[in-house]
């Protein structure tokens, strides 16, 4: 089975179209003020109307208020909402009940405990993410480079399907994949040339490295 690849926080026309040429299976948009990621509500309708059908639209939110959902869904057509706060298995379950869009949710992870967190989550949400545990004085929930011991997820079984994320980059995916078992990955940081800056020949090599895999 082909590596399924998530490729988020894309700000840019040429990171979009990079992506979905080169067999991106999801692309992601990031709708947090303090992301270097960012996107309003009219910059992601216009990077959205480069994304064909058959490619799964993701918008990442931390900790919504319904309103602030309600507004960008008004403009941006996504297909999936991945909630990357604090979200309880509740909310995560009311939003997708509210707007009718299944959900994914981020879990931070440091070590093995964290795993059984996800276990509560796992009736309320169709993708569990597995993402390294920011600093404690990081300001991002994600999307800040860092990995975490890939193979505490081996052997792992849970119900929903999952993406490894947290510090993945073209280098380092074959080994992260060997020793997580993961047959889902998600890159943000790992294929940029600054915050919030995609590389498109990063985003290239990572999507041909993992369809070697």
């Amino acid at each position: 089975m082909a590596l399924f690849t998530k490729i988020c926080g894309l700000t840019d026309p040429v990171a979009v179209q990079t992506a979905v040429e080169h067999g991106a299976d999801m692309v992601g948009f990031v709708f947090f003020p303090a992301s270097p990621r960012n996107l309003s509500a009219e910059q992601a309708e216009t990077l959205l109307n480069e994304v064909p059908s058959g490619i799964d639209r993701v918008g990442l939110f931390v900790d919504p208020e319904t309103d602030f959902l309600d507004r960008i869904l008004a403009k941006a057509r996504l297909d999936l909402l991945q909630l990357h706060g604090d979200e309880t298995p509740e909310r995560c379950r009311a939003i997708s009940i509210y707007f009718g869009l299944p959900i994914i949710k981020a879990i931070k992870v440091s070590g093995k405990a964290d795993l059984t967190a996800a276990r509560a989550y796992e009736d309320c949400v169709d993708w569990l993410m597995f993402d390294a545990r920011p600093p404690q004085d990081g300001a991002l929930p994600g999307g800040n480079g860092q990995p975490f011991d890939w193979s505490i997820l081996q052997g792992a079984q849970f119900k929903r399907p999952w993406l490894l994320a947290g510090g993945l980059t073209p280098d380092n995916l074959p080994q992260a994949v060997q020793q997580s078992g993961a047959r889902a990955v998600d890159v943000s940081s790992g294929v940029e040339s600054a915050p919030g800056k995609k590389d498109p020949a990063k985003i290239r090599a990572f999507l041909d490295a993992a369809r070697r895999l």
